[in-house]
């Protein structure tokens, strides 16, 4: 094994491993020597904690050092089943240790030897251990407090993947980091992560492992933008005079905000640039709004500049839904100051599509202003000057999409926005490739959802407020974290930076069945909607055009409730086992209501009595502003939601950087330690060309591969 030194290698390289062991490894993502070492444990087993007999509680996993007392033997029992059992004892009793269909171990548990078996204690006549693991106690060998435990499949056994990952650990492994950095921070070598992520000694060894991964994580992604930036060359475009809008004010049934005026001036001064001349940096910023801080409106002003300065402008929504919601807000005001406004989608006529590609393209008259969803970046789609393209949440595209609208102009301003408010620590790495302007104020008038926390107990409760909401003439929100029900996971420890306590087995509330319970049992009366990720698009389309038109009382739906959209009856939102969403995703969603004139509420539904559970719900109930909650939740929980919301769903979708560890962070301290050791890496070197950044830049190479070009 010392032979193979490149981690890019195929796992095939390894003894043992065939065509059929490779397609069962590649079942799991597992293909090359990277792969298998970084298939991190889903969690360990804590067998550090010897119990008595005494002390074992019936149905409860545990670990015990017992004595064998009497020799093993076997009895077969109907059909092939056989039963293979013996005595084992220690200081405070005895019990029957029982073994399905392993005859073999009989030859392996000789009387009087001692070993530490994991297992569940049952007690009936008398206290048996069914099929229990073992490990054989012997002198001068410490056996290890945790047990890693891998995500596995038909084709490959724990103990054929600790085998497989320990040859890979025999090999040499290149460090990336560069040692400076490694030492000014107090880092342990890769090497020594990996090993001791795989096979950690104690809670302290693997949490300091832990902690150089995370940090390889948040400083690759931060070097790999900030590298990004450094090396690509702003295009040059036109100017676009910062237009009087008093025109556009005038229609506004509403006062500007502070922030709105404030962010609204800064797109203007990007778009003008500083001499007003032609040939001026192309805008490249990025709008962060919380939900209901009125980024539409900055963005209306936006498409007003570019219309009035004879050039067009696009904003590309996720969802239809979304781009016709846009439509009827912008089109009224805009016919009423002499721009035409179209919108572009795929349920748009055939006849209507040949119009709009035919005006978009007509360079004696072309059209000003197109709204639409991904039927923007259609071939036939071409524009004869767009000066600015606009993605509305941004969360929801990925970089190659967003930058393949803005290639429908040789040269344009782009504009993006996203309702997710992000932590000011961490918005330099999501997105360090824009200029950043934030919406940090809320319109006056907004009205606050009450908030609550509702224990299963209240259900009934519940459910009379959620008939009494809909006879009022509201509409309810009801989501799930789950699509259907799902097994339950076993007793093992969360794979996290500073804990490894036991991870209670929790059952997470589906949709489908919920649905369909409120309708048999509960509602009958009412109509129920239910909206999930697996369905077709055009069956969402349909289901939350029907919630919107009235259509439906209730709507049981996943996370998938498109953020944005505008359901001015909804009035209430329950989450279920709220205690499983982070805190920025618990906001997004109760700003689905309180969008009209309706008192709304907030029912956060948990039974789970944790410290850090009840303190993260109790956030929810006594605040309401997006970036204190996106700042605490930070602190809490770690960045995981942000990365799988924003940068790292983008990367994702382009085949790059997964965020594994770093979700699991709870250090505000470290990231900022990543990020400023990454923006010192960058400056000193933009490049990466110097030979102790090499390794780096073939790291980085891995990360950002098919993204954007990222380090080229």
């Amino acid at each position: 094994m010392k032979g193979v030194k490149c981690l890019t290698d195929s796992v095939t390289s390894l003894s043992g491993v065939g065509a059929v062991r490779a397609a069962a490894l590649e079942k799991l993502g597992i293909r090359t020597l990277r792969d298998l070492l970084y298939a991190f444990p889903r969690g360990y087993e804590n067998r550090a904690n010897i119990r008595t007999l005494a002390q074992g509680a019936d149905g409860a996993k545990s670990a015990f050092l017992l004595t064998v007392g009497t020799a093993p033997r076997t009895v077969r029992l109907r059909g092939r089943l056989t039963l293979t059992k013996f005595r084992a004892f220690d200081e405070t009793g005895t019990v029957e240790v029982v073994f399905y269909n392993q005859d073999y171990v009989r030859q392996i548990f000789t009387v009087g030897d001692t070993w530490r078996f994991w297992g569940t204690l049952n007690h009936s006549k008398t206290w048996t251990l069914s099929s229990p693991a073992y490990e054989k106690l012997e002198l001068g060998k410490t056996l290890p407090d945790y047990i890693s435990l891998y995500s596995l499949n038909s084709g490959i056994t724990r103990k054929v993947m600790e085998g497989l990952v320990d040859s890979a650990l025999a090999m040499d492994i290149q460090d990336f980091l560069p040692e400076e950095i490694r030492l000014r921070q107090g880092l342990p070598t890769l090497s020594y992560a990996l090993r001791q992520v795989h096979h950690p000694e104690s809670k302290e060894q693997l949490e300091k492992a832990l902690r150089r991964l995370v940090f390889d994580e948040l400083y690759c992604l931060s070097v790999g933008i900030a590298a990004s930036r450094a090396q690509k060359s702003t295009p040059t475009t036109h100017a676009v005079p910062t237009p009087d809008l008093t025109p556009l004010l005038s229609l506004l049934p509403y006062e500007l905000t502070g922030a709105q005026k404030r962010s609204i001036q800064e797109i203007f001064s990007d778009m003008a640039g500083k001499t007003g001349a032609d040939g001026v940096p192309a805008m490249r910023r990025i709008l962060i709004g919380d939900v209901g801080s009125g980024k539409t409106v900055c963005a209306m002003a936006a498409l007003y500049a570019a219309a009035k300065a004879g050039g067009q402008a696009a904003i590309m929504a996720p969802t239809e839904i979304l781009a016709t919601q846009h439509y009827s807000e912008i089109a009224p005001l805009f016919s009423r100051l002499g721009i035409e406004v179209a919108c572009l989608t795929g349920s748009t006529s055939q006849k209507e599509k040949n119009r709009i590609y035919a005006r978009l393209s007509d360079p004696q008259n072309p059209l000003p202003v197109i709204i639409g969803t991904h039927a923007l970046l259609g071939d036939k789609v071409h524009f004869s000057k767009l000066l600015l393209t606009i993605t509305d949440e941004q969360h929801r595209f990925g970089i190659l999409q967003r930058e393949a609208l803005a290639s429908k102009a040789t040269d344009g301003h782009l504009l993006v926005m996203t309702a997710t408010p992000i932590p000011r620590t961490l918005t330099l790495s999501l997105y360090g490739d824009l200029s950043i302007s934030r919406l940090d104020e809320m319109p006056p008038g907004r009205q606050r959802v009450d908030t609550f926390v509702v224990s299963g107990s209240q259900r009934d409760r519940m459910n009379a407020f959620i008939r009494q909401e809909v006879a009022n003439g509201g509409q309810v929100y009801i989501v799930c974290p789950a699509i259907e029900e799902a097994g339950e996971d076993g007793d093992v420890a969360d794979v996290t930076l500073n804990s490894l306590s036991p991870r209670p087995s929790r059952p997470m509330q589906s949709a489908l069945a919920l649905a369909q319970h409120l309708r048999s049992n509960v509602f009958p009366d009412l109509t129920v909607g239910l909206l999930h990720g697996k369905m077709k698009s055009a069956e969402k389309e349909a289901v939350m055009n029907s919630f919107v038109g009235g259509d439906i009382d209730i709507l049981v739906s996943t996370t998938v409730i498109e953020v944005g959209v505008n359901v001015p009856n909804a009035s209430l939102m329950v989450v279920e086992n709220a205690e499983n969403f982070g805190l920025s995703q618990l906001h997004q969603l109760r700003g689905r209501v309180g969008r009209g004139s309706r008192k709304s509420y907030c029912f956060l539904v948990s039974d789970f009595q944790g410290d850090t559970a009840r303190e993260r719900l109790d956030t929810m109930c006594h605040s309401y502003d997006g970036y204190e909650i996106a700042e605490k939740d930070l602190l809490i929980r770690g960045p995981g939601d942000f990365f799988s919301g924003a940068q790292g769903s983008e990367m994702r979708q382009s085949g790059g950087l997964n965020l594994r560890l770093a979700k699991c962070c709870d250090d505000p301290a470290l990231m900022r330690c990543a990020f400023e050791e990454a923006s010192r890496t960058v400056s000193r070197d933009p490049c990466l060309t110097s030979e102790e950044h090499l390794p780096l830049r073939e790291e980085l190479s891995y990360y950002f591969s098919d993204t954007d070009n990222a380090v080229s």
